[in-house]
């Protein structure tokens, strides 16, 4: 199944590819899209077994888009994964961990073009120093790149990040990136605790301020957080609405009766506010 012309996923789930049952429960989810993976969740020896599953389940289509976090590139099994994957019915996207340079993805697009033409939606994770210091000349590497990510559980190790705050620059400059390249704006990293539902949610706020929108999950207790977080609020929607029908009435920049000033860039958020608002209507 692929998204909608114009959908924005706020939620993306992952699930280990070694482990089917826990895949099928993840499509069931409400996930917007679901992230298999074949990476860090899956141990060497369970590899091949992951990338047999994943195939048989790819090879339908499943309820919701699903993406594949294959391998990093530079392993043993990156080959392989692109190899079995990239021309299955099912896949939506490939997740390329730690990328480090632009020639990696156009490499990786060359290889996993479809037979039938086209492209096949990449997405690439930075996760190290060098990565973000890429962030632009990769995502705007090749067509094929449709967003990019922080990995910041490898990130914090690659910089020795103790502190949340020690991220802000990180994930500004990859906003920033997604921006400049014309990509959606991009979902924030995981975050790690599962039950600490408070931290998530203010974890979530932070990141809605920085200009990210929704967020990678690792348990389906963490999709209403993000969700809630992410979604418009009535207030919002409401101001919106306002914004969107004064412009209708008298294009061009003017003020509404509350004092709030209006001209393009402001009618075009709100325009966004009631996409986002519309998404599971």
């Amino acid at each position: 199944m692929t998204a909608s012309p114009g959908f924005a996923p706020l939620t993306w789930l992952y699930a280990p590819g070694d482990r089917p049952e826990v895949v099928g429960k993840a499509l069931l989810s409400g996930a917007d899209v679901v992230l298999i993976d074949l990476e860090d969740a899956v141990a060497p020896d369970r590899k091949e077994y992951a990338r047999a599953a994943t195939a048989e389940r790819l090879a339908g289509r499943p309820p919701v888009p699903v993406h594949v976090r294959v391998n990093a590139l530079d392993s043993p099994w990156a080959r392989a994964d692109l190899a079995a994957l990239a021309a299955l019915p099912g896949l939506c996207g490939l997740r390329l961990p730690k990328v480090m340079s632009p020639s990696e993805v156009i490499r990786v697009a060359e290889r996993a073009a479809p037979a039938a033409g086209g492209t096949l939606p990449l997405y690439a994770l930075l996760e190290t120093a060098l990565g973000v210091e890429q962030a632009f000349t990769i995502a705007s590497a090749h067509p094929a790149v449709r967003g990019i990510a922080l990995g910041e559980s490898d990130l914090r190790a690659d910089l020795g990040i103790r502190e949340e705050a020690g991220l802000d620059w990180s994930r500004a400059r990859v906003v920033l990136a997604a921006r400049a390249a014309a990509l959606p704006p991009p979902a924030q990293s995981v975050y790690p605790d599962t039950r600490d539902i408070e931290g998530l949610a203010a974890s979530c706020a932070r990141g809605r301020a920085l200009g990210f929108l929704g967020r990678a999950a690792i348990h389906p207790r963490q999709l209403p957080v993000i969700e809630r977080a992410y979604a418009p609020t009535a207030d919002e929607i409401s101001r919106a609405e306002e914004v969107v029908k004064a412009a209708a009435r008298e294009p061009g920049a003017q003020a509404l009766p509350d004092g709030r000033f209006v001209d393009t860039a402001v009618v075009r958020e709100a325009r966004r506010t009631l996409s986002l608002a519309r998404r599971r209507r």
